[in-house]
């Protein structure tokens, strides 16, 4: 009785005074930490915990809607009570926060911890039904832009003068370290599938779990947005067992000239011997543990397309169909939509995404057949003998003529492909708020624009992600960052958090490593060798550490561990620099993969920010299996802080294990012990460093 009293006046009392809450100490989330099971299905019974300091509160509420459910205390460590209630889902989204009272004090408790006054926005939610693939949860993405990762194959490069494309013709780069030119679209440096399948065992070394292809099928174009067949792996990427037929002549512009290139892409031979290779590309990465993501660009196609055919690649060729351009009674006619309805033969009046005439709008609202036939292209590549492991959508949101459509047709496409391989992942590329089409019927996740390339971006470089701003008023804003990252994750429940795919660079921005040259540019004004100009390793680094620690699915756009700079797009897809890497990048990704996959709180755990100074960002990654605290300093000099470890589940007095450091000299993941006295610990942090310290002790308290 004396020590329960001891206690309470500890912590909760002292006579005549008001009673003192433990803010820090509260705590809940959605992760299977504090929600049980995490990702329920429909009409569940699921358990909800939040944890409180012991002894210093009278009573946790859960609240969803004007329900109010007080929560009993279940379980006790030798800091923390824990409060559960029992609840019964129906088929449908629960939101829930907490009221937490303590004699005459009451806070809240809702996504962004501890407020005075609850918002809708940061609820927490369960969405019943909503399952991604165990794969997905943390696990380590490689992007390949296949055209400038490895030739591994020279006779299915494409050739100087092998058609035309947007006015002018193809151009063979024989130079591999060539900067790519500012209307670059043209140029071909022969990257191919087969390249890929030599730098397996590198991929596989470097620890990736992940390979996220850009697209492969048919393509006049070095980046493959503008597909051209969606039913075969692009020759060029694959393989030609048939190369016969002409280049084009000088200054001829006319594609049906192009007789090697109609061949190469029409020939069902080289078309199916380019699926084979893609499907053994997939077997080889499943063989090593490598999962595979294809990019699907179903909103538009390109103007070379079968189904419209402007170039007139297919009009002659056996086997194919008269595309919409070529004939008005073509099978794909309502495919497009057409302005003029009586141009014919040769009709160029069709819609163009953004008005492009080489990338013509799909018109799914008109056409059951495109439907269907988009829905079998989505089945089809995640299905033996090909096996893909899910989809990349692209400009996923614009597709249709409606927001309404839009969601019907992501409701089919996810039934489709959940059908053909329920362990495949769906996720798209959006910007602004992905929440109506993250409920669990449509996609599973987004690239990760919002809440983390964006915030991140500021933070550390004040750039902007296309390098076309700097803001010194951004740079080291700490308050913005979390006030950021806050909102935006709250557009997402855990299952969606939990595998958003988090880039620092892709294809469509300039590479991280020149944002950190705080310089604006592209390269058709700045010159590309500015891009690696002033550029600081030291920061990139803090920002990989950050990636590979932080909650969803870290994404290496190649080439970014081998120090890749570049401009926004074309130059940010510079070739990979084989033989003049940069070895100490590669070794920090390698070790920082082995750290993400050894750690479990990195995949799986809870999120508590543990400081909020300007230009330091301070937050824990904890759940039963382990506990870190994760230190980024951006400042140009060094930061001594006091930091409260206790709130993460480290016994009060413990050791701590330094597992990473990185500083402007290097970086360092020898071990060197600290030492946590009273759930508190003083460091020191060089300018332009990030470190992270692991309990190393019994695993901390029990949750």
């Amino acid at each position: 009785m004396q020590e329960a009293s001891f206690t309470r006046l500890n912590h909760k009392y002292i006579a005549g005074m008001r009673p003192i809450l433990r803010k820090h100490a509260l705590y809940s989330d959605t992760t299977a930490n504090y929600v049980s099971p995490a990702q329920p299905s429909g009409f569940d019974q699921v358990q909800i915990r939040f944890r409180t300091h012991i002894n210093n509160v009278d009573k946790v509420i859960l609240v969803n809607g004007p329900e109010k459910l007080t929560m009993e205390k279940t379980d006790r460590d030798e800091l923390f009570d824990y409060y559960s209630s029992k609840v019964q889902l129906e088929n449908e989204p629960f939101s829930y926060y907490f009221e937490i009272h303590t004699g005459n004090v009451s806070v809240f408790f809702d996504t962004r911890g501890v407020v005075r006054t609850p918002d809708e926005h940061f609820k927490f939610r369960i969405i019943p039904g909503f399952q991604i693939p165990a794969w997905a949860e943390g696990a380590v993405m490689y992007q390949i832009f296949v055209d400038r990762f490895c030739n591994g194959d020279t006779s299915n490069d494409v050739e100087t003068d092998e058609y035309s494309y947007i006015g002018e013709h193809t151009l063979k780069v024989d130079d591999w370290d060539k900067y790519p030119a500012a209307m670059g679209v043209r140029e071909f440096y022969g990257g191919d599938l087969q390249g890929v399948l030599d730098k397996m065992s590198y991929l596989e070394k470097l620890g990736i779990e992940v390979i996220y292809f850009n697209p492969l099928f048919v393509s006049p174009s070095n980046h493959k947005y503008d597909i051209q067949d969606y039913d075969y792996i692009d020759p060029h990427f694959g393989r030609i067992v048939n190369d016969s037929g002409e280049l084009l002549s000088p200054g001829d512009q006319e594609n049906t000239h192009a007789s090697r290139y109609i061949n190469r892409v029409t020939n069902l031979e080289n078309l199916e011997a380019s699926n084979e290779l893609f499907a053994k590309v997939v077997a080889e990465a499943h063989r090593r543990g490598i999962r595979v993501i294809l990019d699907g660009v179903f909103n538009h196609c390109g103007s070379f397309n079968k189904w419209l055919d402007r170039e007139r690649i297919y009009e002659n060729a056996d086997g194919y169909a008269k595309g919409a351009y070529v004939d008005e009674n073509s099978p794909y006619h309502d495919f497009f939509f057409f302005h003029d309805r009586h141009k014919w033969p040769y009709n160029g009046t069709y819609d163009g995404w953004w008005g492009h005439d080489t990338l013509p709008k799909l018109n799914y609202e008109d056409s059951k057949a495109l439907q269907e036939y988009i829905l079998r292209i989505g089945q089809k590549w995640v299905s033996p003998p090909y096996n893909a492991d899910g989809w990349r959508l692209d400009v996923a949101a614009d597709l249709g003529h409606s927001t309404e459509f839009n969601h019907i047709f992501w409701q089919k496409f996810r039934k489709a492909v959940k059908a053909a391989n329920p362990d495949a992942i769906i996720l798209a590329e959006h910007y602004g708020s992905p929440a109506a089409w993250l409920q669990g019927n449509e996609w599973d996740t987004v690239m990760n624009y919002d809440a983390f390339m964006e915030p991140l971006t500021w933070f550390l470089t004040g750039m902007q992600k296309h390098s076309d701003d700097f803001k010194g008023d951004q740079l080291n804003h700490t308050e913005n960052f979390w006030n950021a990252m806050m909102y935006h994750n709250s557009d997402m429940t855990a299952p969606s958090m939990f595998c958003a795919m988090n880039e620092l660079s892709n294809h469509d921005h300039s590479r991280f490593l020149t944002r950190t040259n705080h310089k604006v540019g592209r390269t058709a004004t700045a010159g590309p060798a500015a891009a690696n100009e002033g550029i600081s390793t030291a920061v990139m680094r803090e920002a990989v550490l950050f990636q590979f620690t932080w909650t969803g699915a870290p994404t290496i756009y190649y080439g970014d561990e081998a120090g890749v700079c570049g401009w926004t797009d074309p130059d940010n897809r510079r070739t990979y620099p084989w033989g003049h890497e940069d070895q100490e990048m590669i070794d920090f990704h390698r070790k920082m993969i082995r750290i993400r996959r050894n750690c479990h709180e990195f995949k799986h755990g809870s999120i508590k920010v543990l400081g909020n100074d300007r230009g330091v960002i301070a937050f824990g990654r904890f759940d039963r299996e382990g506990q870190s605290a994760v230190f980024i300093n951006n400042n140009d000099g060094p930061v001594t802080e006091e930091f409260q470890l206790w709130t993460l589940g480290i016994r009060k007095n413990a050791t701590l294990k330094q597992i990473m450091l990185t500083t402007e000299e290097g970086f360092d993941d020898s071990g060197e012990e600290y030492w946590l006295e009273n759930g508190r610990i003083t460091i020191t942090l060089p300018k332009h460093s990030a470190m992270i310290l692991r309990h190393a002790g019994d695993g901390g308290l029990h949750f």
